[in-house]
């Protein structure tokens, strides 16, 4: 992991530099490369182009607790996974019909997105691949690790995350939940994500929708 203080353009240039950490990767045909909408979809486009892999994406969406919506009561995925924080359904014994409620909730956004973003694609297989999942960026890292828990339950081969810049602890935390990290930029002074990015505009639905179409052709030599 680099130490690098200089912001990146935009997301795709950070795509770029992203791939140059993952050359280990480039030409295996069992690799997918999943980015979280929106903003880790352009990551993950370059990333996916130059590894010659395909590109899909995975939906995860937080479980807020009621009252308290920033704090993570659990997660769902792409696929109809359910994943629970069950330190925190324990200590503040939220009863199962509250969980179900929130999951209907947001099931129900996650549903409409996938239809938005997918424009009839299907889904591509996780059973057996190395999986690289993608963002823009880690603060706190709570999505992402709901992303590999639930890619966990696709039964993949191996589990890489990869991102542009993290928080360096955020990025040590992972290791323990995926099977590879890799954090292209650790600063020293983190705050937000945002902040190392001269571009950071919002990804809006309709970018997602195009680079999902031109990254999920077939990879010659790849398995479909």
């Amino acid at each position: 992991m680099s130490t690098n203080e200089g912001p990146f353009r935009d997301r795709r240039h950070a795509g770029v530099e992203l791939a140059s950490h993952l050359r280990h990767l480039q030409g295996q045909s069992d690799v997918v490369v999943l980015g979280l909408p929106r903003g880790g979809v352009p990551v993950a486009f370059e990333v996916a182009r130059i590894l010659g892999a395909r590109l899909d994406i995975f939906l995860v969406r937080k479980l807020g607790l009621p009252g308290h919506r920033e704090l993570a009561m659990g997660a769902i995925a792409s696929g109809g996974v359910r994943v629970l924080n069950d330190e925190v359904v324990a200590w503040y014994r939220v009863p199962a019909p509250v969980i179900d409620a929130a999951a209907r909730d947001e099931q129900a956004e996650l549903d409409r997105r996938e239809r938005a973003y997918r424009d009839g694609t299907a889904a591509a297989g996780l059973g057996d691949r190395v999986v690289v999942l993608v963002d823009d960026g880690l603060a706190t890292g709570s999505t992402m690790k709901a992303a590999v828990q639930a890619v966990r339950a696709h039964t993949p081969a191996r589990i890489v995350v990869a991102v542009p810049v993290g928080a360096s602890e955020t990025c040590h935390e992972l290791a323990s939940v995926a099977d590879e990290v890799v954090c292209a930029r650790t600063p020293r002074h983190f705050a937000a994500v945002g902040e190392w990015y001269v571009d950071f505009s919002q990804t809006s639905d309709d970018e997602v929708r195009e680079l999902l179409h031109d990254g999920a052709r077939p990879v010659p030599g790849a398995r479909g």
